[in-house]
């Protein structure tokens, strides 16, 4: 465990240096693409047919298999430099407060801009959106980013090495593609949904720690629990719970996907409703907060 901590805290500091270097991901394909294009493949291959749930496992359990195969072989080269690589990759702090500004950034310059910015991380119908929606987007993603893409790798590198991170953004990654509720993906997408629950639930919860932490606010977990439990998703409210009362803003709430309006409830409904660039850098500076204490917590572990 000490190797691994000091590994991550390496890891940790050369994301926040460098970010994702663009000179190289031009010229070679991203690990997140290449998890992309292989849940793909194995959709186009495998989600067809009967028992498509079946199916579903069965595709996931391929891509745990071929994530923690491709782990261990890694893990073996000598010493720790491919570990540093790999999981300094995996763990994008400096991506996401960077495409989380942006949307700050564009929204100061106009509302079109703003709403292109967030497009980039969000989901959701954003030609709809006005500048607190846009706002409240940007807030959202960067708090449930920083659980599925900080928070969840460096935990799940610390249980399980290479493999452990690379199966936790592998799965991550299915989720995100085909764990939805669709008429295509709601059967084969199944194991996807629920297996990526899992591994989320405890990162969900300690990066919700982690923003209270961060921010001073180390008490009021009664209101992030009962703000939390009122979120769609098991996991994603946990984040979003603690970055809204942290910050004072009201998040979640009605949003249009694929054309359709739906009726979420807010998460934490007394904090402001029209956030704008102003509470957005708040957010990036309370994940910077949570990134500090991450990265505290890990010196400590090194050193025990």
């Amino acid at each position: 465990m000490t190797g691994s901590a000091v590994v991550l805290i390496a890891a940790l500091l050369l994301d926040a240096a460098l970010g994702e270097p663009g000179w190289l991901w031009s010229r070679l394909p991203h690990p997140a693409v290449l998890m992309g294009r292989a849940v793909g493949w194995l959709d186009n291959r495998l989600n067809r047919g009967s028992h498509r749930r079946a199916r579903g496992v069965l595709a996931v359990a391929l891509l745990v298999i071929g994530a923690g195969g491709i782990g261990l072989a890694l893990q073996a080269l000598p010493g720790h430099w491919a570990d540093v690589v790999v999981v300094a990759i995996l763990v994008a702090q400096r991506s996401l407060t960077d495409h989380v500004g942006a949307v700050a950034k564009g929204l100061r310059q106009g509302l079109a801009e703003g709403r292109l910015a967030v497009a980039m991380i969000v989901g959701r119908d954003v030609q709809v959106l006005d500048e607190a929606g846009v706002a409240r987007a940007a807030i959202e993603s960067g708090a449930e980013n920083l659980s599925d893409g900080v928070i969840a790798p460096a935990l799940w590198y610390l249980a399980g090495g290479l493999p452990g991170i690379l199966i936790c953004k592998a799965v991550n990654t299915a989720d995100s593609m085909i764990g939805h509720r669709t008429p295509r993906h709601a059967e084969f997408g199944w194991a996807a949904a629920r297996l990526d629950d899992v591994l989320m639930w405890v990162p969900a919860r300690v990066t919700a720690m982690l923003i209270g932490l961060g921010l001073g606010r180390p008490g009021g977990w009664g209101p992030i629990v009962r703000d939390a439990r009122q979120h769609r998703s098991p996991n994603a409210g946990w984040p979003e719970a603690a970055m809204a009362r942290g910050i004072d803003v009201a998040l979640s709430g009605p949003r249009s996907y694929g054309g359709q309006m739906q009726s979420f409830a807010f998460v934490h409904p007394q904090g402001c409703r029209t956030p704008g660039p102003a509470e957005i850098a708040s957010s990036v500076r309370a994940l910077w907060r949570a990134w500090g204490v991450l990265l505290a917590a890990t010196v400590l572990l090194a050193l025990m």
